[in-house]
């Protein structure tokens, strides 16, 4: 018996699909590591202060990083499902968030303190676990600061981590709350401008407690053709499941997606409840191929933080991203790179690459030019944000998505489309608690009051 069960479990029989995909990580981590070096490559993963950026293939190699993510991401789908969490569209948002930041960030070890931080929150309330499990979850973004503090010899100890990691989660799921209303559904990654918020805070404490606190650039190369290929064929296998295994006719399957291409993306924007498994599952694959070619095209590398990017976008393909809406903001990106300082090939520029569709609302809501702008804007931004949080928030690009959203919404919304800026309504915790149908808004339709 679980400790809370809400009653619609309209989707649950999905949590196999994620048991399957558990599953292909592991056979991955064994087909591309020597069986004698998971451990101890494990070993070493707990012990590597995590802060961005660390990539764990390069640390321990490609076998123990992917039994990391597999490790990370099973214990996600358990607490998911045993907290008794209503399977939807932010059900694999969470779980593509956990699968990729565990090949450079997260581990079994360091997330643990902020979800027990998360769960003392609930109890303080008297409410059910499930109603925090993916804020806690996605919390764990502020991983690093655990292992900062736990493992550094010179200045913090075990406990400091714990207490910082328990406080940490703990405080996240009423900040999450507000800071969702603030950006008006135009940053995907709300938790991210959260966890940005909450390292703006915690690393100049400890850094006036005596700690120094520095960015890492932990960075593998050599892997494109080793993990092309992987990320293909499970692409491939995400379409395929959607068109055949869905139990929809195939061109059924095909026009739900093409109706999912319709909508902004603008959060809440839940496709699995608007349209079912199949379109979702179609958008997973072919969104992924997108990110995938992206990086590729542009001369990119395939490594932990790179696919972690890639499962992220696949991910949200259930909860905002598609082709339409995320092409435009990594355009901008592409034309930052042609006309900026920097290169396309820079390790954190390749990331903005991805992480940039975070903003796929401002181009769905508001069209292609202003999804281009908000890239481009994007892409600069973000190279700035990380140094003041000395890499401590894994989602340094959901910071920056909030910072350019907060500004470019009531921008627009003023002068281009002559209406007034209001704050979102929608309540971010209840998005986890339901599953039924719900009906897909008007892709034309705008809410903000009219200037008077």
């Amino acid at each position: 018996m679980t400790e809370y069960q809400h009653p619609h479990t309209r989707y649950e029989t999905m949590y196999p699909i994620l048991l399957g995909y558990v599953g292909l990580l592991f056979t991955a981590g064994l087909l591309f590591g020597n069986f004698s070096q998971i451990l101890p490559g494990l070993a070493r993963i707990v012990l590597t202060e995590d802060a961005l950026i660390t990539d764990y293939i390069l640390v321990a190699g490609p076998g123990p990083a992917l039994i990391n993510s597999a490790l990370v991401t099973l214990l996600s789908v358990l607490i998911l499902r045993f907290s008794g969490e209503p399977f939807n569209g932010m059900t694999p948002v969470v779980i593509g968030l956990m699968s990729g930041f565990s090949l450079f960030g997260k581990n079994p070890v360091n997330i643990w303190p902020i979800l027990f931080g998360t769960w003392l929150y609930a109890k303080s309330r008297k409410e059910p676990f499930g109603k925090y499990a993916a804020t806690g979850l996605m919390s764990t973004a502020l991983a690093p600061v655990v292992s900062y503090i736990a493992l550094d010899n010179g200045w913090g100890t075990i406990w400091g981590g714990l207490f910082a990691g328990v406080l940490i989660g703990f405080l996240m799921p009423s900040l999450t709350a507000y800071t969702y209303k603030v950006q008006n559904g135009m940053n995907l990654y709300n938790a991210g401008f959260a966890c940005g918020l909450v390292a703006f805070i915690c690393v100049p404490l400890i850094s006036s407690l005596g700690a120094d606190p520095t960015i890492h650039y932990r960075w593998a190369t050599g892997y494109n053709a080793v993990f092309a290929p992987a990320l293909a064929a499970l692409c491939a296998l995400s379409i395929l499941g959607g068109l055949f295994l869905c139990r929809k006719p195939v061109w059924a399957a095909w026009a739900g997606y093409r109706r999912l291409l319709q909508t902004s993306g603008r959060a809440p924007s839940d496709y699995l409840r608007m349209f079912g498994p199949a379109p979702v599952l179609i958008n997973t694959g072919i969104n992924g191929l997108i990110a995938m070619t992206f990086i590729l095209a542009v001369g990119g590398d395939l490594n932990g933080p790179t696919i972690g990017g890639i499962l992220t976008v696949m991910g949200f393909s259930a909860f905002g991203k598609h082709a339409f809406n995320i092409i435009p903001v990594m355009a901008g990106v592409f034309l930052g790179g042609m006309v900026m300082h920097w290169s396309l090939s820079d390790s954190a520029v390749q990331l903005a690459c991805l992480f940039c569709t975070t903003l796929a609302p401002i181009s769905g809501y508001f069209g292609w030019p202003f999804g281009v702008l908000a890239g481009f804007l994007h892409s600069s931004v973000v190279l700035y944000t990380g140094s003041p949080v000395a890499g401590m928030n894994l989602y340094n690009n959901g910071f920056s998505g909030g910072l350019v959203a907060i500004v470019l919404y009531p921008t627009i919304i003023a002068i281009a489309r002559h209406r007034k800026p209001t704050l979102q309504d929608e309540d971010y915790l209840e998005l986890v608690e339901h599953d039924e149908p719900i009906t897909p808004p008007d892709p034309d339709q705008i809410s903000e009051e009219e200037d008077v």
